[in-house]
């Protein structure tokens, strides 16, 4: 493998190895480029992940450490933020595609042209983005051939078009599949197999999904999940010219005299801060600490915060919006085993004036909780919490048991932000991350909505015991966008379409953050295809000697 000297100045340094920074460095590579990619976390191979959900949920094995990387969090900016673990995601190579559910949607036509169709929302700083679903389908369709996902084209007669089918068929049905199919036809619903990152056959020399049951939380042993750790970052690697370089935490991007990009300076495994340099620098952490590092980064030049003068690094936070429906049956579905879903709708996808607030999703069927979570947290609140009923609640519940899951809008608002806390530290003296959040009314709504749709779902199932959890405020983001979003006005936005930021030309973001709104909350597909057309862009424009 290639191994650079931080002294040497490599074409392109970027940040972050996980759903973006592994197809950046893949595709930069190829073209002939020198890269080096810092991750922080540690370079993880499949002899290393284990069915341990102890380890996956309570020590933090494949996600930020709470203990090490602690982060706070308020409402409002007037309250007094709190520890708190508010954002969760990957951290190794591989990145939160390591872990995923593996939920692989396309944004639909409609998601980039929202504030043209509904107009504005108060409170909100609601924006069409400056790209539109047409450009970025080639991509998407790169992502979908490239990585492997597993799907059936067509089935979803409200998905946008395509130029290709799904490169693989999709994945078996699971209990949870036939009865919501069932009952979602028996209302007059179009549910599909949902199209997964996961390989439902043996596909470029990786395995199919042996139907393990431990998707969502876990690496795949096999490397059936289609992560950029099993897929893109080895072509990268076997192109030599492509460092993957873990265990770095980035503290600093560097600046010349001219007030270009020069490099980052990072911790390494030892604590010792090295200075890479480099003549690009592409950002690619999430939509959390992509504006932390830009804030850290201030200087004389950027006060308040580097790429900053719009004021927006940071702000408009979108954090994804779930709400769980769960009903026991008669008989054993036995669906903790295979991928956690496997049948999905969007007849609720699209906003409708009719329902009197701004929003819509998807639903799914799934069973996504494991023993001790399931014990914790997956059975109705009125249950018993000891005890011998307990027991017997358990065991026959945890077979018989399936979710409906709803993947709803979050609307961008400035004042939900990501901030330095000025008093808590991380284990290396940086600003922790503060997270200052709190949904708007439409977004409540909209949970709300789906909410009592997904009951009625499990009416028509013929559930024998159904139960909602209740719809309440949002304090935890696992997906983490907007924070620097894409735009064609510097005073309005962060980045340029092409990634760029507006403020420093050979520095990219690519990741969450340029999201200008939230689809419904299933955001890697579309990180990952504007990952191929952001690689794309700079390739054409280093050539042309742009960057």
């Amino acid at each position: 493998m290639i191994r650079y000297h931080p002294k040497d100045a490599v074409d392109f340094l970027i940040i972050g190895a996980g759903a973006a920074g592994g197809i950046m460095a893949k595709e930069l590579s190829s073209a002939g480029f020198r890269v080096v990619v810092l991750e922080q976390g540690p370079y993880l191979r499949e002899r290393d992940f284990k069915h341990d959900e102890y380890g996956v949920v309570f020590r933090h094995a494949l996600t930020n450490d709470p203990g090490r990387q602690p982060t706070t969090f308020r409402k409002t900016e007037a309250d007094k933020a709190i520890p708190a673990n508010a954002v969760i995601y990957g951290r190794m190579v591989g990145g939160g595609t390591v872990h995923f559910t593996a939920n692989y949607w396309r944004f639909h036509e409609i998601d980039f042209v929202e504030r043209s169709k509904w107009g504005p929302i108060d409170g909100t700083s609601f924006e069409d983005w400056p790209i539109r679903y047409a450009e970025l389908e080639p991509y998407y369709t790169k992502a979908e051939q490239e990585l492997g996902v597993s799907g059936l084209a067509g089935a979803n007669p409200f998905d946008p078009p395509r130029s290709k089918p799904y490169p693989l068929p999709p994945l078996p049905v699971k209990s949870s599949g036939v009865i919501f199919e069932r009952a979602a036809r028996k209302l007059g619903l179009h549910p599909f197999p949902a199209p997964l990152a996961i390989l439902s056959q043996p596909y470029r020399g990786r395995n199919a999904c042996l139907n393990c049951g431990f998707c969502e939380g876990y690496g795949c042993e096999v490397r059936a999940k289609s992560s950029t750790l099993a897929s893109v970052i080895p072509m990268a690697e076997q192109t030599g010219k492509c460092e993957i370089r873990p265990g770095c935490y980035v503290r600093k991007i560097e600046l010349d005299r001219n007030g270009r990009a020069a490099g980052a300076v990072y911790f390494d495994s030892r604590g010792k801060e090295v200075l890479q340099r480099a003549k690009a620098v592409v950002v690619c952490c999430n939509g959390a600490e992509t504006p932390r590092l830009l804030l850290m980064s201030k200087s004389s030049r950027f006060p308040q915060g580097l790429a900053n003068s719009s004021g927006l690094v940071g702000r408009n936070l979108m954090f994804d919006a779930g709400q769980y429906c769960a009903g026991t049956f008669e008989h054993p579905l036995n669906d903790f085993k295979s991928v956690q879903v496997s049948r999905l709708l969007h007849d609720f996808y699209d906003a409708d004036p009719k329902r009197g607030f701004y929003g819509g999703g998807g639903i799914d069927a799934r069973f996504d909780f494991n023993p001790i979570m399931f014990a914790l947290g997956g059975l109705p609140a009125d249950a018993p919490k000891w005890g011998a009923e307990y027991k017997r609640l358990l065991r026959d519940s945890f077979t018989r048991t399936m979710y409906l899951l709803t993947h709803s809008t979050a609307l961008p608002m400035e004042r939900n932000s990501i901030t330095l806390d000025p008093e808590v530290k991380d284990a290396w003296g940086l600003p922790a991350l503060r997270v200052t959040y709190k949904n708007h009314p439409d977004d409540l709504k909209t949970m709300q909505f789906l909410n009592d749709r997904q009951m009625e779902i499990l009416d028509a199932a013929g559930a024998v015991r159904k139960w909602a959890f209740p719809v309440e405020e949002i304090t935890q983001g696992v997906h983490l966008l907007g924070t620097c979003r894409m735009g064609r006005d510097p005073k309005r936005s962060v980045v340029a379409p092409d990634h760029r930021t507006h403020d420093v030309r050979n520095l990219y973001l690519v990741d969450g953050s340029s999201f200008v709104t939230s689809g419904r909350n299933q955001p890697t597909c579309t990180i990952q295809a504007l990952a191929y057309r952001a690689a794309d862009l700079m390739i054409h424009g280093a050539r042309r000697g742009e960057v």
